[in-house]
């Protein structure tokens, strides 16, 4: 007669603290993470890392670095070394910046309309608002990024052309005034940042960067080529109009060099381009909240 004693039951396996317990209810679960509510500052701190990991932004803004100095400092020494005194007198030699920051500015238009039509582009744009589901928050937070970078920037490269222009020609043409250096400087800059920040709100509108870039190109060429060829007497109040109001003549306000006498003046051209980027913005939003990303 065998004795063999069939196997015991064992007991089940204690479920996992992260498993159902019995009744449907979870066992409650900390994260070391800290839960906060997100805020522009989250929005600011992401842009500033896409802005500044991207390799293109670091070669655009060092080809604009590169035109604004290397061209105002050419510009400087081909004067100095064959002007005379009676070339530049009664001017200062801050308007030699004009033609570096005219070129240079062909890079800030381009970054800024990479700055928002490349997410499209890429399909970027649809983790980034996932991640801040606030569009109006992403636009304002990219803006933000832009501008202060653009106005750094293009504030550090003018400076340092403007005082080196200065200092080469301190024999051939007088010195500025504080308002001239303010101007030249701090004016011009927040122009070329506040002609960049256009870029960027028509590139979330168009949301392709190619067609993006050629508008705000053409914006700032076409209506100086417009007005050369309008030889005609009776377009003559249209033609001093777009030449006066034209983006390279309202830059070369700033260094007290333009082409007519009664176009913009003084700060003018910022309030001006404040203005229409103001009402783009508002435009950008209205559009990005109505259509699908």
């Amino acid at each position: 007669m065998s004795t063999h004693q069939p196997p015991l039951p064992q007991a089940a396996p204690s479920a996992p603290d992260w498993q159902a317990a019995p009744g449907g209810s979870y066992p409650g679960y900390v994260s070391p993470i800290p839960v906060v509510r997100t805020n522009l500052w989250h929005a600011i701190t992401s842009e500033w890392t896409k802005i500044r990991s991207v390799r293109s932004t670091i070669w655009t803004l060092g080809v604009f670095v590169l035109l604004v100095i290397g061209i105002g400092l050419l510009a400087g020494a081909v004067v100095s070394n064959s002007s005379s005194s009676d070339d530049l007198s009664g001017s200062n030699a801050l308007s030699l910046g004009f033609f570096g920051l005219l070129l240079g500015s062909m890079c800030i238009i381009t970054l800024g309309v990479l700055t928002t039509a490349s997410e499209y582009g890429t399909g970027m744009i649809r983790t980034t608002m996932v991640a801040c589901p606030s569009r109006a928050r992403v636009l304002a937070a990219k803006a933000i990024v832009f501008f202060a970078v653009a106005f750094v920037i293009t504030l550090a490269a003018s400076a340092f052309v403007a005082m080196t222009q200065v200092s080469m020609l301190s024999d051939v043409a007088r010195t500025p005034s504080a308002g001239e250096w303010l101007k030249g400087t701090v004016g011009v800059s927040l122009y070329v940042a506040l002609l960049g920040l256009l870029s960027l709100i028509i590139g979330s509108v168009i949301r392709h960067s190619a067609g993006a870039i050629t508008i705000m190109i053409g914006a700032v060429l076409a209506p100086l080529v417009i007005a050369l060829f309008m030889f005609s007497s009776s377009l003559e109040k249209v033609r001093t109009a777009l030449f006066e109001y034209s983006i390279p003549n309202q830059l070369s306000v700033f260094y007290s060099n333009s082409l007519g006498s009664s176009g913009p003046s003084g700060w003018d051209p910022l309030w001006i381009i404040l203005g229409v980027t103001a009402v783009a913005f508002a435009g950008a939003y209205v559009l990005l909240e109505r259509r699908d990303v």
